[in-house]
């Protein structure tokens, strides 16, 4: 925790930080008294989740506990030796949990077909057991804002649902609370704190490496997207959090059967406008008009 770093990697370190910090208080996902289950996979986000909410917890106005699990789910060559380790040496509270969830989902699931949904599921109600044997009563998990956006799409083109990823939510069970710190922060930047903070990496040859996976589909359509439009994450990220119910189809969240000309609307025709035409600018109606040649 002590090592020092470049002055690159701090600011860095506390940008991330920061817009942790937002993300915590805007949606008060951490409280006095929490004991928090910090899931680690070993991948760059679990890592960046743990060790940066370690640092907000020397700091933070509120007292919190901070327990980190990891789920040895036996897939072949995983290095179960490394987390263990790496958690004993930075001195933080630790479970781990075995369970050979990789044989249940390779006996199920056909090959070439997609392991994703199974494992997550299995791998959900072994966190939530947990969690209720540990006494915690929230579970941070490493979803940043891009996993955020991905799921919004994957939701909108696979399933038929304006649907994406809560930055809080309360689980299946009932039980607990689980909180996603990271909502705020981009991919691309987590990634390079990881790297600079040369964190011990463990990759999920369960399934990354499946080509198939919509998740990944839709990751090259994002990135490519990046590419020749940059922001446009950020853009779809910012609309998540600016929704207009009265703008969309759905009749439970907003009464278009009872919608007639005295009701009273927040926004009308205006929200189709493109954002640099709305506000108008101060004297935009002496603008003069382009003319079309015939």
């Amino acid at each position: 925790m002590n090592t020092p770093i470049s002055q690159t990697l701090q600011r860095l370190e506390k940008w991330l930080l920061r817009h942790m910090g937002k993300a915590i208080a805007e949606y008060n996902m951490i409280e006095s008294g929490d004991t928090i289950l910090v899931c680690v996979s070993g991948g760059k986000d679990s890592h960046v989740l743990l060790h940066l909410l370690r640092l907000l917890q020397t700091y933070a106005p509120v007292d919190f506990r901070l327990l980190a699990m990891n789920l040895d789910q036996k897939q072949p060559d995983f290095p179960a030796e490394i987390l263990p380790a790496y958690f004993a040496n930075i001195g933080v509270e630790y479970r781990i949990v075995e369970a050979d969830t990789y044989s249940i989902v390779k006996k199920k699931i056909p090959e070439g077909k997609t392991t994703c949904a199974l494992c997550s599921r299995l791998r959900r109600g072994i966190i939530y057991r947990t969690a209720k044997e540990l006494g915690a009563n929230k579970i941070a998990l490493g979803h940043h804002r891009d996993d955020m956006v991905h799921t919004l799409f994957l939701n909108l083109f696979f399933g038929g649902k304006l649907k994406a990823m809560p930055p809080k939510l309360k689980t299946d069970d009932g039980a607990h609370i689980v909180i996603r710190p990271l909502a705020y922060c981009p991919e691309a930047d987590i990634a390079k704190y990881a790297r600079g903070m040369e964190f011990p990496i463990i990759p999920c040859n369960l399934c990354g490496s499946q080509e198939n996976l919509q998740r990944q589909k839709i990751r090259e359509m994002m990135n490519d997207w990046e590419r020749r439009f940059p922001g446009r994450t950020e853009s779809v990220w910012t609309a998540l959090r600016n929704v207009v119910p009265s703008h969309l189809a759905d009749s439970s969240l907003f009464d278009f059967k009872g919608l007639t000309l005295a009701s009273q609307v927040p926004e009308g025709d205006t929200v189709f406008d493109a954002p640099e035409l709305s506000p108008m600018p101060p004297g935009a109606d002496s603008f003069p008009l382009p003319v079309r040649s015939e």
